[in-house]
């Protein structure tokens, strides 16, 4: 049988000489342009006293530049009907924006300007101060934001990974613009700066124009993060009593790094379990037991470590209903098998999303954005399905019992329980 060609790769990557990345991916039939800077600033570089620093620091940026005010840089995008956002994550800060293709070179010169030349003005200081501080109080008053917080705190206490990326009231009033200065100084380098264009571009013209827009930045050395501590064992249960309509919680257990090679068999995992309406947790929890309305899996992937993650809402009086009945899911793909048709369900699901999310230009420049910034490369598309299609129901089943252990569970929950309930929750988080 003659082995499978390996499909044309549709990715131009290049470096700049100060070390900055460029990634390009050409969508001749697109009819805009996304356009994305990223940033290795994220929570993961921060240090206890300065939690939120990078996020402070990513929404300075949309305030105005030595070239234009905040608002040209909001009217410039918007004005053509573009849009402009950015968003500050564990191991980068990325700042993106989509306009019809004629006005790409405006939206590239746009998100220079914003990460190259920010004023950070002491008034914009301390407008966004308060910005944030009212986020952060925002998502205090949200439980189902909120137990994702408390469910990383419990699984990397007094750890970069378990802070809150807007940090804390106390953190955040105690940065100064010095601070911030200093901070943005140190972080954004060309050596950990990437460009990402996806959509209606000609590859050489777009290249020149990154080159011109980023080439003469001076590179320094950039501080590593911490790596992420030995995994505590468990199983870790935390309430957080608050007067809510709903308990929410958090379930889940420590996961794989994000190039580790059974990240394919983990992604199947995750489309089986709770990845959508046909998956295993919403069959068994909603619809066939009426427990709750809204209930998921999701993966975090983090460079030395990851986490899988479970969550649901429901009334507080069903909450122990709920988990024994997810810790019954779990040891059910422990011990059985799946079937080969659940499985191929799982794989079509998988690439159906692939395939259509990267129709979008915005969707395209994220999915190989985040890729080259965190491990300098990006899958083709065909090649990644290829894997995915490799993967059987024994690996599924390997991984699932390398991840579902009682001793590795953690549970967080927010809501009207009381912390004395603590004790009872914890024991029926078993993996039997």
């Amino acid at each position: 049988m003659p082995r499978a060609t390996r499909p044309a790769n549709p990715y131009h990557i290049d470096t700049l000489a100060n070390g900055a990345g460029l990634i390009l991916r050409p969508m001749p039939q697109a009819r805009s342009v996304a356009v994305g800077v990223w940033v290795q600033a994220g929570g993961r570089y921060e240090a206890p006293a300065q939690a939120g620093i990078s996020h402070f620091v990513e929404h300075l940026l949309f305030k105005g530049t030595r070239r234009r005010s905040c608002e040209q840089l909001k009217q410039q995008v918007e004005g053509v009907g573009g849009s402009l956002n950015g968003f500050t994550a564990e191991e980068f800060t990325c700042y993106m924006a989509k306009v019809p293709r004629r006005f790409a070179a405006r939206a590239l010169g746009v998100l220079a300007d914003m990460v190259r030349r920010p004023t950070m003005q002491p008034r914009d200081v301390e407008k966004e101060r308060e910005v944030i501080l009212e986020e952060i109080r925002m998502y205090e008053d949200n439980p189902g934001q909120y137990v994702h917080d408390l469910f990383n705190q419990l699984l990397w206490p007094n750890h970069p990974l378990g802070m809150i990326l807007s940090g804390t009231i106390e953190t955040v009033r105690r940065m100064s613009r010095a601070d911030l200065v200093r901070y943005w100084r140190s972080r954004y380098q060309p050596r950990g700066l990437l460009v990402s264009c996806a959509g209606a571009f000609e590859a050489q013209a777009m290249a020149r124009q990154v080159r011109q827009a980023f080439g003469s930045m001076r590179s320094a050395r950039r501080r590593p993060f911490a790596r992420a501590p030995r995994p505590r064992r468990g199983p870790q249960v935390k309430v957080w009593r608050k007067d809510t309509e709903q308990a929410h919680v958090c379930v889940g257990t420590y996961a794989i790094p994000r190039t580790h090679p059974d990240r394919f068999a983990l992604e199947l995992l995750h489309v089986l379990l709770g990845g959508n309406m046909s998956s295993r947790l919403f069959r068994e929890v909603r619809e066939k037991r009426g427990l709750v309305y809204e209930i998921g899996s999701q993966i975090r992937r983090f460079e030395d470590t990851g986490a899988f993650v479970i969550s649901a809402g429901c009334d507080a009086g069903k909450l122990q209903a709920t988990l024994q009945v997810i810790f019954t899911e779990l040891a059910r793909l422990r011990r059985r098998p799946v079937s080969r048709s659940e499985l191929r369900r799982a794989k079509d699901y998988y690439a159906g999303q692939l395939t259509m999310g990267l129709e979008d230009t915005m969707d395209h420049m994220l999915w190989m954005g985040e890729q080259a910034v965190t491990v300098g490369r990006v899958a083709i598309p065909e090649l990644l399905l290829r894997h995915l299609e490799r993967v059987g129901v024994r690996d599924v089943r390997r991984v699932a019992r390398r991840l579902f252990e009682t001793a590795k569970m953690h549970v967080a929950v927010v809501g009207p329980v009381s912390e004395s309930d603590t004790p009872r929750l914890a024991g029926v988080c078993r993996v039997g």
